[in-house]
């Protein structure tokens, strides 16, 4: 039973109008990601998917999409990321993931799901703008969602383990909102996506204070799920 790990797989099988391989590094990135899972992930693993699953704006013109994670191998745990228009509240994306069917997916939002004696926790994140009100208010409000999540895998005798879409640390901006939440709580492993292309320059990987974090972009790990543990 492994533990895996891939963020922004970007997919578009119900509006095909909106392809990544028009990006460099995405050319044929589709069909690599399910040539890459099914080598990779078993029906006993979890896959973490953290954020940007799908283009589709809605639920429904996301189905493909999550009809085709469903098929993979693995449970699959969801989080939000800044492209995932579909994002509808918990109730209503559980209940349209019961009447499809798809008894893999499973919703990260201000909850946690054990893996071992792990929690697996996370939320979205958010970006440094400073001076931007409505920007301050996103942002509290993802800082507090990671702390729920966080403390509801505490609560439960689990070390948390945390995911993000947005990273904490790009180049030299640091989101101490987010990291301070990370260094209360002695996280030792955060692990984000968001970030692709050029872009990969400016990650950071490595530890900050306490906490190692690792970029999981799909591009960046060749379409291949990073094994956590």
């Amino acid at each position: 039973m492994s533990l895996f790990v891939i963020g922004d797989l970007h997919l578009s099988l119900g509006v095909p109008n909106k392809p990544m391989d028009i990006f460099g590094g995405w050319k044929n990135y589709q069909q690599l990601i399910e040539e890459n899972w099914l080598v990779n992930v078993r029906a006993e693993d979890t896959v973490v998917l953290a954020g940007d699953l799908s283009w589709g704006m809605s639920l429904e013109q996301s189905d493909a999409d999550f009809a085709f994670i469903d098929r993979m191998p693995g449970r699959k745990i969801i989080l939000k990321g800044n492209h995932d228009y579909w994002w509808n509240s918990l109730k209503k994306m559980e209940n349209f993931f019961e009447a499809k069917g798809y008894s893999s997916l499973h919703i990260l939002h201000n909850n946690h799901y054990e893996y071992g004696g792990y929690g697996i926790c996370g939320t979205r994140g958010w970006v440094n703008m400073p001076g931007e009100a409505a920007d301050a208010k996103v942002l509290a409000r993802e800082v507090q969602r990671l702390e729920v999540s966080i403390q509801s895998a505490v609560k439960a005798g689990l070390c948390p383990i945390v995911f993000l879409h947005y990273p904490p640390i790009y180049g030299n901006s640091y989101n101490y909102d987010i990291l301070e939440v990370l260094h209360k709580y002695r996280i030792e492993r955060c692990y984000y996506g968001h970030v692709h292309g050029k872009g990969h320059l400016h990650a950071f990987q490595g530890v900050y204070e306490e906490t190692r974090m690792e970029m999981i972009s799909s591009d960046y790990l060749h379409f291949i799920p990073c094994k956590v543990m």
